[in-house]
């Protein structure tokens, strides 16, 4: 982690309980629209969209999940994908994961997740790679919140979840409703009212479910 992202983060987020899961504080963007056009978080550049000072609906819910069903990560290796802040990753490991390592394209992000982690007094493993054309290596558990917001994130995201879950490991994924999440490969686990920041989502709360992965063929028994 380098020290110019982590005082980017401190910059210009501030500390604060996550509105639906207030056990875990995370640094968050004041003014969310902003730090978006600091970062040219329309795609103008390389530099991607600050994912990670946002609590999104998908991450919340998914956090929460895990927090209230801990039997679901506790005592296993957890995967948490395009982790962003990190709140599902520190989640994991307050609901008893034996690791967690947290995996983002954005150096920022990486710097968010470590100085979050630290925050809640929680090791996470961030790092910052690529992992979707690649597989979950010794993971028994993979999370994602809020992954399915483009056709291109959503193809990559499903192959190397499907990979994952037929090596073995389960999969869930919090989302609110994203237009390109194949819901005819995942069952429905929990659903949640989640608030959200209204200059982001236009409103100030999203209907987000908790789903996991069915690794076989859509609409195939079991």
């Amino acid at each position: 982690m380098s020290d110019i992202a982590s005082d980017f983060v401190r910059l210009h987020a501030t500390l604060a309980p996550v509105p639906f899961v207030p056990e875990v504080r995370l640094h968050q963007a004041d003014e969310p629209i902003g730090l978006w056009e600091l970062t040219e978080g329309e795609f103008r550049s390389d530099q991607p969209p600050p994912f990670w000072a946002f609590a999104w609906a998908g991450g919340q819910a998914l956090a929460r999940y895990v927090l209230d069903h801990p039997e679901v990560v506790r005592g296993r290796r957890v995967l948490d994908l395009a982790a962003g802040s990190g709140l599902v990753a520190i989640a994991a490991m307050r609901a008893g994961a034996t690791s967690v390592r947290a995996v983002e394209v954005d150096e920022r992000a990486v710097a968010a997740i470590l100085l979050n982690a630290e925050a809640n007094g929680v090791p996470v493993d961030a790092e910052l790679a690529d992992l979707l054309d690649g597989d979950a290596g010794d993971a028994e558990v993979v999370l994602a919140g809020d992954v399915f917001y483009s056709d291109a994130m959503a193809r990559r995201m499903l192959r190397f979840q499907l990979r994952a879950a037929r090596a073995g490991a389960r999969v869930l994924v919090g989302d609110p409703g994203r237009a390109f999440l194949p819901r005819e490969r995942f069952r429905e686990l929990a659903g949640y009212e989640v608030p959200v920041p209204p200059a982001l989502e236009s409103v100030t709360v999203k209907q987000t479910t908790v789903w996991e992965l069915n690794p076989g063929r859509p609409g195939a028994a079991g």
